[in-house]
């Protein structure tokens, strides 16, 4: 058992490693979209800017999630490591423990008791405040994309771009001249 913890460490610090890096990679997709929506919306074209703002909110999103993924796993790595290191401290204390019986006699149990039971508190308070932030953190995840967001970003980039978005982008039948 005590090589499949550490190949286990392993695969979860490899794994948090290959989300951080498809986060990069959603981040820079993410900036892409908004080159793109850019152009579209300096060539005045509404409908394309639309669906290149929605693209560049999922490719957001997707990086988000893949951040809190890999936060949580990282956490997950953080636990197995301390295993890691308890199962070592253990082994290490077992051949102590010989030794230490003389010494033992003369220290007061109940002092050794009572540390050893407050540690015990506060690693289980850890886990629990732990088990909250994954709780919250999974519920605030967002599955569409609304509409504001879409508006708001084209607004954003229009005026980055130095263009005037209009209350509603003119559509092609608008921009061509009408004969009456």
């Amino acid at each position: 058992m005590s090589g499949g913890l550490e190949k286990s460490l392993f695969n979860l610090k490899f794994t948090a490693k290959q989300l951080s890096r498809q986060a990069a990679k959603a981040g820079k997709d993410e900036a892409t979209e908004k080159n793109k929506l850019k152009k579209a919306i300096q060539q005045n074209h509404p409908d394309i800017a639309k669906i290149y703002a929605q693209n560049a909110i999922r490719k957001q999103n997707e990086k988000l999630n893949l951040l809190r993924l890999g936060s949580r796993i990282d956490a997950v790595a953080s636990r197995v490591q301390t295993a890691v290191t308890m199962r070592q401290v253990t082994g290490s204390m077992a051949g102590v423990v010989k030794g230490m019986e003389g010494a033992m006699r003369a220290m007061d149990l109940e002092k050794i008791s009572a540390v050893m039971d407050k540690f015990e508190t506060q690693f289980e308070d850890l886990d629990v405040a732990t088990g909250y932030y994954e709780n919250a953190t999974s519920s605030a995840t967002a599955v569409g994309t609304p509409q504001d967001d879409v508006d708001r970003l084209m607004h954003l980039v229009a005026d980055e771009a130095g263009v005037e978005l209009q209350a509603e982008m003119r559509t092609p039948e608008q921009a061509a001249p009408t004969k009456n």
